[in-house]
């Protein structure tokens, strides 16, 4: 048998509310700064810079990328902050998905929106690489949405169940 491994990064773009997060810190630092220079006077400056780099750290964490990687059945989705630090996300096996079909598949709708949690773990633009999976992880029934390109989607296909496995198209 011959191990698989497959590895890839998806940047997620900005949205709006991305943007309207980062203006609201920033407006809240100026607040902040102007509200205790005028309460504090000398003081006041060192809760400002507090507050901005707090600020600075919470804007950082909004840049984030998403890392998926298949290895042998298994997928393991990580985001990376800012390209320093990292976090798993999801961690599973591929031939215990109860489905996977591309979002915008008419005839599993129904099936992929009977899921309460939905997890979006994709550059935030639903495109033609848009894949939604049911599974289970930490006892709870999830629906994940990634964005796989087409060596990661022939990976997860040899891997997982025909029956389970739905590719645009067919």
């Amino acid at each position: 048998m011959r191990d698989v491994f497959n590895e890839q990064l998806v940047k997620k773009r900005p949205n709006a509310a991305d943007t309207a997060a980062k203006a609201g810190l920033i407006l809240g630092v100026a607040v902040i700064l102007f509200a205790a220079v005028s309460v504090v006077r000398d003081f006041g400056i060192y809760i400002g810079a507090a507050a901005g780099i707090g600020a600075y750290f919470l804007i950082k964490r909004l840049n984030k990328e998403y890392e998926y990687i298949f290895t042998n059945g298994e997928l393991d989705i990580d985001v990376i902050y800012s390209r320093s630090s990292r976090k798993r996300l999801f961690s599973g096996d591929v031939r215990n998905f109860e489905i996977m079909a591309h979002v915008s598949d008419a005839a599993h709708a129904r099936e992929l929106s009977q899921v309460k949690e939905t997890k979006k773990y994709h550059s935030g633009i639903t495109g033609e690489s848009t894949y939604a999976f049911i599974a289970t992880y930490k006892g709870k029934r999830m629906k994940v949405i990634i964005e796989p390109d087409e060596k990661m989607l022939e990976a997860i296909e040899t891997a997982i169940p025909k029956r389970k496995f739905f590719k645009k198209g067919n």
